[in-house]
């Protein structure tokens, strides 16, 4: 109401479209008028003056009246107020009506008023009455298309990286493609032989030394890397180069391209900061795995998290009799559990929340479901946050190990497999300490097992009786037990929970900073479906107290990975996006080790994957003292917990918590 009483006071105000549609008005007189005389004229051989004046006079007469019923039919079919911008097939409709309307009354009109004029002059006239008045309110769609074609055609100057066949077919692919919207202007090869010399009339300019002359020389802004056959440290030196420039970089994946035939601008894939590592991806013999598998039952502690989650995904896929998730966290559980059941309609699944502390609940589940094999993940992982709360780290970490590991090899487990980390080597905080306490474990029960003296191990419950292994007292349960325990140890994942990878994206979409503790701290990393693979096949050619550990190639600066993200991101650090260094944090060091200096390697029959050899501890005296420890553990006292870390992990040197 009051906006009707401000406009009425207001009173008419002249708008934009106004002024747009009084312009269409007066091109639409002249447009109805001069098509006809053009009509006349085609018809009199393109000459005036072979036009008789009858003809000539006829129209004159006619034009004004003409000109007033279609204008008027043209703001009946409301031609004045479309937006021409968003001109489409209801506004072609309207404009061809108005043209059968407007065309018949001038047939009629100036045939009955004045004279009958040639057929021609009608039927010409008609039509280019409609396309002058359609041509004007669709051209400036037509501008804007043009627009966006020429904008495409821009041509963008494009570096191809290997002057090899893939490099040869991409650069053809390149100049027969035209809405690729760019020119070769460069090839960049190691190979001295081919430096001065062209491939389809581009010149061959010099090897990786040269790409960031070349990039300045030639006014590079794409960069196509087509070397297929690279190893992953070679792509990665080359792409680290390359990430030096603004350019925007693009990555040919792998071979199968070359060998199909297949080496197309469209089969170019935007870098990754995986392509930044330089690391092979890890093979797995997925037979072996699919036979380990294959009609039994696993269980997956942790199951909603990073690891946890994709070794339920891999899992699914490899048929199991039953796969049972188990995690303390409901929405991550919740959410794997829609996923596989979308995905494996057939699966038989079973999700259920409990913690690996409480042993009367891990009992449970096993006395339940009996499941053949166990991949533990989980686990506590922050190491800042573990510093803080060190009882937690051990009541989870180790101790949750502990009683899910007893439940498994007391109710026939087949083989219980331990998520561990680059963490537990020579650990400087509690967290690895934690997973050194793990692997420790496993290593001790299994030792026990293959000695026949699986009773030895002490049974961890703070509520007596209610979980008692033996119930019967006379040890039966102990005999003929065959659980095979093994650890896999490995560095960070990029993309899981907590990881810098999410950490540094976030920050980059906020505009920066992006915090690295410090300029010199290197960290091994790999992917989630590469670390799940190792798991897997670990389990299936495990015998039993191993400590699996992948080759994970060479360590990353986190410094360098964040530089890379941000360039990756179309920003320059320290310029767009600033890196500020927060300081190392409680526990943490500037680098983290795969195995310890004692233990040796023994290789596997995958290449990427070795042996640690355990290291010799008193394991009578081991298993006493977790007893102590975990009494301490629930008492909270942090400082106490530490110390009987410090004394039972001889490894483990606490950094100082400043």
């Amino acid at each position: 109401m009051e906006k009707e009483l401000k406009k009425k006071k207001d009173g008419f105000r002249l708008e934009h479209w106004h002024i747009v549609a009084f312009g269409l008005m007066i091109y639409d007189a002249l447009a109805l008028g001069i098509s006809y005389l053009i009509a006349l004229w085609l018809r009199f051989d393109l000459r005036f003056s072979m036009i008789d004046p009858p003809y000539i006079e006829a129209w004159r007469r006619f034009l004004p009246i003409y000109v007033l019923f279609s204008l008027a039919v043209f703001w009946y079919l409301k031609l004045y107020k479309s937006i021409w911008r968003f001109a489409s097939y209801s506004e072609l409709l309207r404009v061809s009506l108005a043209t059968m309307v407007s065309s018949l009354f001038h047939i009629v009109g100036i045939t009955i008023l004045f004279r009958r004029m040639p057929v021609s002059y009608y039927f010409i006239g008609a039509l280019l009455q409609y396309f002058a008045v359609l041509g004007i309110r669709f051209s400036y769609r037509f501008i804007l298309l043009i627009r966006k074609i020429n904008s495409k055609r821009i041509q963008s100057r494009i570096m191809v990286i290997g002057a090899g066949a893939a490099g040869q077919m991409l650069v053809r692919d390149i100049h027969r493609a035209g809405e690729v919207g760019g020119d070769v202007v460069c090839i960049i090869d190691d190979n001295q032989n081919k430096w001065g010399r062209l491939i389809d009339n581009i010149p061959v300019v010099g090897g990786r030394e040269s790409i960031l002359e070349a990039v300045e020389k030639f006014a590079v802004d794409k960069i196509f890397l087509a070397i297929p056959s690279a190893t992953a440290e070679q792509r990665r030196d080359i792409l680290n180069i390359c990430n030096e420039t603004s350019c925007e970089l693009k990555n040919l994946p792998g071979m199968y391209q070359l060998v199909l035939g297949e080496v197309t601008v469209s089969a170019m894939r935007n870098v990754s900061v995986e392509d930044l590592l330089g690391r092979d991806p890890i093979r797995v013999d997925l037979e072996d795995v699919f036979r380990f598998i294959n009609g039994k039952t696993v269980l997956v502690t942790g199951g909603g998290g990073s690891i946890g989650s994709e070794l339920c995904r891999q899992i699914a896929a490899h048929n199991p009799k039953e796969l049972i998730i188990f995690d303390i966290y409901e929405n991550n559980a919740y959410s794997i559990q829609l996923e596989l059941k979308e995905k494996y309609p057939n699966l038989r699944l079973t999700v259920l929340i409990g913690s690996v502390r409480d042993s009367r609940r891990m009992f449970q589940v096993f006395e339940d479901y009996r499941p053949d094999i166990v991949y533990h993940a989980a686990a506590h992982k922050h190491v800042p946050l573990m510093e803080e709360s060190p009882c937690e780290s051990i009541k989870n970490n180790a101790l949750g190990t502990y009683k899910t590991a007893y439940a498994a090899l007391t109710h026939g487990c087949q083989r219980f497999v331990l998520i561990s980390t680059d963490k537990a080597v020579n650990p400087a905080n509690i967290m690895g300490a934690s997973k050194r306490l793990c692997e420790m474990i496993i290593q001790a029960f299994d030792a026990k097992i293959k000695a026949g003296k699986a009773e030895e191990i002490p049974q961890l419950y703070t509520h007596k009786g209610m979980e008692n292994a033996d119930k019967a007292g006379d040890g039966t349960v102990f005999h003929n037990i065959h659980t095979e325990f093994v650890a896999v140890r490995f560095g960070n994942v990029l993309g899981s929970n907590g990881s810098v990878i999410p950490i540094f994206k976030k920050q980059i979409e906020k505009g920066g900073p992006v915090t690295v503790t410090h300029p010199d701290i290197i960290r091994y990393f790999m992917t989630i479906p590469e670390a799940v693979s190792l798991v897997l096949e670990a389990g299936s050619f495990a015998k039993g107290g191993e400590i699996f550990v992948l080759d994970m190639g060479s360590p990353v600066k986190i410094d360098t990975l964040a530089r890379n993200l941000i360039r990756l991101s179309g920003f320059k650090p320290d310029m767009d996006i600033k890196i500020q260094y927060t300081g190392l944090r409680p526990g943490e060091k500037l680098y983290e080790e795969k195995l310890m200096a004692e233990e040796g390697l023994e290789e596997t029959e995958n290449s990427r994957i070795h042996i640690g050899k355990p290291l010799h501890f008193d394991i009578d005296a081991f298993l006493k003292k977790i007893d102590g420890l975990m009494q301490c553990a629930y008492k909270n006292k942090d400082a106490d917990v530490r110390e009987m870390v410090q004394e039972i992990v001889e490894t483990y040197h606490p950094a100082e918590i400043h």
